[in-house]
């Protein structure tokens, strides 16, 4: 699930938040993603300018998942069970 620029592993919210920071297209080409064309880059923010409320919606639903999942692995529990797993992991090595 996402949104990814065709034929590429680049998504789109990485180019829309490149854009977001002010980085022209010829910039996130050139410095962020030369793997993209500049067309592509354009159609991409294309794409988002025409589709800004779904797109919008889209990252802020994804950063609330990002910060959720900051805060689990931030727990003490998820810490121990982290380590009890490398202990065994490390025990089952011949």
């Amino acid at each position: 699930n996402g949104y990814w620029i065709a034929g590429t592993r680049v998504s789109l919210d990485s180019v829309v938040y490149a854009f977001l920071e002010g980085l022209s297209p010829e910039t996130i080409v050139a410095e962020c993603f030369p793997v993209l064309s500049l067309e592509q880059v354009y159609g991409a923010i294309a794409y988002y300018l025409s589709h800004r409320d779904e797109i919008d919606a889209y990252l802020k639903q994804a950063e609330a998942e990002f910060d959720a999942f900051r805060q689990t692995i931030n727990e003490p529990a998820f810490s121990r069970k982290m380590a009890q797993a490398r202990r065994q992991r490390q025990m089952s090595l011949p």
